[in-house]
Order: C-alpha cells, then structure tokens, then sequence
C-alpha cells in the first residue's frame, strides 16, 4: 500500500518509467530463455555430430545440421556445404566464419536494448524530478510565508519519488545487460571452440 502511495505521488513520469522496465523486464526474460535453449541445443548437436565426423559420414552430418535450429548448426552446415574430398581447410574455415556472421545477430539481439532502457528509466526519474522541482517552486512562492517550508519539503519529496524509482529500474536493467551479455560471449566462445573442434576432427589438408 504504502508503494502504491509512493508511486502515484511521484507524478506522471512514474508510468513512462513503469513501461521501461516491462519491457526491459521482457526483453531480460526472453533473451535469458533463449540462450539457455540455445546452450541445451549445442550441447547436443555437438555430441551427435562428433561420432558422425570422426567416421567421416559427412552427408549424414550435413543432413544433421540442415534439419536443425540451433546457431551451431549453422555455423556448421555452412562448412559442411563446402566440403569435398580435396577441399582445403582454409576453404572450409573460410565457410564456417560466414556462418558465424549470421548466427552472431540471432545471439545478441535485442540485448543491447537493456542498456538503452536503463539509461532512459535514469533521464525520466531526473527530468521527472525536476518538473516536480519546478512545480513545487512555482507553488511555494504563491503560498502564504508560515507555510512555505513545510510546503516546500514536502513537493522536493514527492519529486525525488521519480529520480528513486529511476534508478530502482535501471540499475537491475544494466545488472541483466551484463549478465546477458556475458552468457552471450560465452556462448559465441562455445561455437567458435566447436567449429575449431570439427575442423580438426575433419583432418583437411592446410595447403
């Protein structure tokens, strides 16, 4: 009860704030989600392609990949694509690389947006405040002298509600920016290692 108070006593700029962090809320949930899934599928994917390639069943390796979702399969398949028996490892280095650049933007998609969202939930409690400010002065010097303290305390409380409650969205939002982003270098880490991996499995000639 006592939030709900301190919520509709800090102004209008309270609720643009408010749908900042739904959707920073959103975004952190899904993104959170999808490099979990994505972490259990390369996981996977890795552990049934590594038996396939040491055997040198390259076709039904392809195959694998082209039927799977997942980022690593990408990765792959664009490797796979260019294999033939005298290929190069270069070449299909060269492929592989290519399919990194499109999985990358599916990885770290959206993520960005927390940052933004944490830095526009700090300028709305700011100027949210200082339109409180500007108020509050505005009225204080119309009203009667014996009360003009009082008033005046109470109207710079009531406006730094709006600076408190943009910085209590904003720094989780920026707390979640890091996490993300670190999962998602990890992740991008995991692809790399596991291209490097199949390359060397592969045993193509350097030149």
């Amino acid at each position: 009860m006592e939030i709900a108070k301190i919520f509709q006593s800090g102004g209008p700029f309270m609720y643009p704030i408010l749908i900042v962090f739904a959707l920073g809320l959103a975004i952190t949930i899904e993104r959170f989600l999808y490099l979990m899934r994505t972490h259990g599928k390369t996981q996977k994917i890795w552990k049934q392609l590594a038996p396939m390639i040491q055997a040198r069943d390259y076709d039904r390796a392809k195959k694998l990949t082209e039927n799977t979702n997942s980022p690593l399969a990408v990765v792959l398949n664009y490797g796979f694509a260019r294999h033939q028996p005298s290929v190069k490892r270069k070449t299909v280095e060269a492929a592989m690389e290519e399919g990194m650049m499109e999985a990358l933007p599916a990885l770290e998609e959206r993520t960005h947006y927390l940052a933004t969202f944490a830095n526009i939930a700090t300028l709305l409690g700011l100027l949210g405040t200082i339109v409180g400010l500007i108020q509050a002065f505005t009225a204080v010097a119309s009203a009667d002298p014996a009360d003009k303290a009082d008033l005046l305390s109470a109207s710079i409380s009531v406006a730094m509600n709006t600076t408190a409650f943009g910085l209590v969205v904003a720094i989780p939002l920026l707390l979640t920016h890091s996490y993300l982003s670190t999962r998602t270098a990890k992740l991008v880490s995991s692809l790399e290692m596991a291209s490097v991996k199949c390359l060397n499995l592969m045993n193509l000639d350097e030149e």
